[in-house]
C-alpha cells in the first residue's frame, strides 16, 4: 500500500508539472489557431504521461534495459499521439475555413452555399443554422421588396386619385365663382361628394398607418357573430339597393367572439362594399358564418367573375387594385363609404383581422370569389 502511494505521488508530481506548463501554454495560445491549441493539449497529455511514467520508473530503480524499453514505448506512443492530434487539428481548421467561406454567402442573392468539406457534428449544426438564417434573410428581403413595390404603387394611385377630385373641385369652384352655372345647388352637391371622398381617403390612410405602426387600439368585448353580420348588412343595404345587387345572409351561426365590434363591422363593411361594387346588376352578394374547431369563419361571396390566379396572393397588399372587375367604381352621386378607391380597404381588412389574431384569405368560386376572415372563437 505504501509503494502504491509513493507511485501515485511521483506520477502526480510529474503530471502536475506538465499540466502547469500546459495551462500556461493554453492561456498564451487562446487567441491563436484551434489546431495549435489542440496540438498543445496533445503535447500536454503526452508530457503528463511521460513525466509521470519516468518519475515512477526512476523511483522503482529499473534496470537500464527496462528503463530503455519504457522510454522507447513512451516515445512511440507520443509520436503517434502527436501525429494524430496534428491531423485532427488540420481537419478542424479545414472545416472551419470552409465554413467561414460559406458564411460569406449568407444573405446573398444566390443563397447560402453549404461547404462541401466534411464537417464535424458541431460545425455541421452551425452550418445548418447559417443556412436557416440565410433563408430567413432572403424571405425578409423578399417581403421588403414587396412592401417597397406596394408603397410605390400606393403613392402612384394616391397621387392619381387625389389629382382627379381636386381638379374637379377647382373647376367647379371657378365656375361658381364666375357665376356661369345655372344650377349651383347641383355643383355644391358634387363638391360635397368629392370632399367626402377625399375625407374617406384620408381616414383610410390614417387607419392604415395606425395598423402598420402597431398603434391600433382595440376595445374587445364578447359579441355574437350574428349581430356583427346583421349590422354590416344593414350598413351596406343602401349601396346594394342603388346598384341593384341582392344581399343574402346564409347560414350565419350565432357563435360568440371576443373582438372590437366596431373594427370588425368595418372589416365586414369594406368586404361588402367591394363585393357590391364588383358584382353586376341583379347579382348576389352572400354573407355566411360557420364554426371551425376553435375559429369562427365569416365569408363574403360576390359575383365578380373571379380574380386571376397570379393576383390572389396580392389581394391584401397595400395599394393593390388588380383587374378592372375588382377596381371600385363610383357613381357620380356616391359618397365616402367603404374603400376610398385607393386600394386600401383590403389592406385595412387584413390589418384589423391580424390585430385580432385572426387570418384573412381569398379564393375563387364559381362566378366570383370568396373573402374569408377567421377569428378566434370566444372561450367558455
Amino acid at each position: 500500500m505504501k509503494d502504491l502511494s509513493l507511485i501515485a505521488l511521483f506520477a502526480g508530481l510529474g503530471a502536475a508539472g506538465a499540466g502547469l506548463l500546459g495551462w500556461l501554454a493554453v492561456r498564451l495560445l487562446r487567441r491563436r489557431s484551434m489546431a495549435l491549441s489542440l496540438f498543445c493539449v496533445a503535447v500536454v497529455t503526452v508530457l503528463a504521461v511521460t513525466s509521470g511514467t519516468l518519475a515512477v520508473a526512476q523511483a522503482m530503480f529499473l534496470s537500464g534495459h527496462d528503463l530503455g524499453v519504457v522510454i522507447t514505448v513512451l516515445g512511440m506512443a507520443s509520436v503517434v499521439s502527436l501525429l494524430t492530434a496534428a491531423l485532427l487539428g488540420r481537419q478542424v481548421v479545414a472545416g472551419s475555413r470552409a465554413l467561414t467561406a460559406a458564411a460569406r454567402t449568407v444573405g446573398s442573392d444566390a443563397g447560402f452555399a453549404a461547404p462541401r468539406h466534411p464537417l464535424g457534428l458541431e460545425l455541421a449544426q452551425l452550418s445548418e443554422e447559417l443556412a436557416a438564417t440565410s433563408a430567413r434573410l432572403a424571405e425578409s428581403r423578399a417581403r421588403e421588396q414587396v412592401l417597397d413595390a406596394s408603397r410605390r404603387e400606393l403613392i402612384a394611385w394616391i397621387s392619381h386619385d387625389l389629382r382627379t377630385p381636386l381638379a374637379g373641385l377647382r373647376a367647379m369652384a371657378e365656375a361658381l365663382e364666375d357665376g356661369v352655372v345655372d344650377e349651383p345647388e347641383h355643383y355644391l352637391k358634387r363638391i360635397r361628394t368629392e370632399v367626402e371622398r377625399l375625407t374617406g381617403m384620408v381616414d383610410d390612410l390614417f387607419e392604415l398607418s395606425r395598423i402598420q405602426a402597431g398603434a391600433l387600439s382595440l376595445s374587445v368585448s364578447r359579441v355574437s357573430v350574428y349581430d356583427l353580420v346583421d349590422d354590416a348588412l344593414a350598413g351596406a343595404h343602401p349601396l346594394a339597393r342603388q346598384r341593384g345587387v341582392r344581399l343574402e345572409g346564409r347560414q350565419v351561426v350565432a357563435e360568440p367572439v371576443e373582438v372590437d365590434s366596431r373594427e370588425i363591422t368595418r372589416v365586414l363593411g369594406n368586404l361588402l362594399v367591394n363585393a357590391i361594387r364588383s358584382t353586376p346588376e341583379d347579382g348576389v352578394v352572400a354573407v355566411s358564418a360557420r364554426r371551425e374547431v376553435d375559429e369562427v369563419v365569416l365569408s363574403v361571396t360576390d359575383g365578380c367573375g373571379g380574380i386571376p390566379e397570379q393576383d390572389l396572393s396580392r389581394v391584401f397588399e397595400t395599394g393593390w387594385r388588380g383587374s378592372a372587375a375588382r377596381t371600385p367604381r363610383r357613381d357620380p352621386g356616391e359618397g365616402g363609404d367603404g374603400d376610398s378607391g385607393a386600394g386600401l380597404g383590403l389592406a385595412i381588412v387584413r390589418g384589423i383581422v391580424e390585430a385580432h389574431s385572426g387570418r384573412a384569405r381569398v379564393r375563387n368560386v364559381a362566378g366570383g370569389c370568396c373573402f374569408e376572415i377567421a377569428l378566434p372563437a370566444a372561450r367558455g
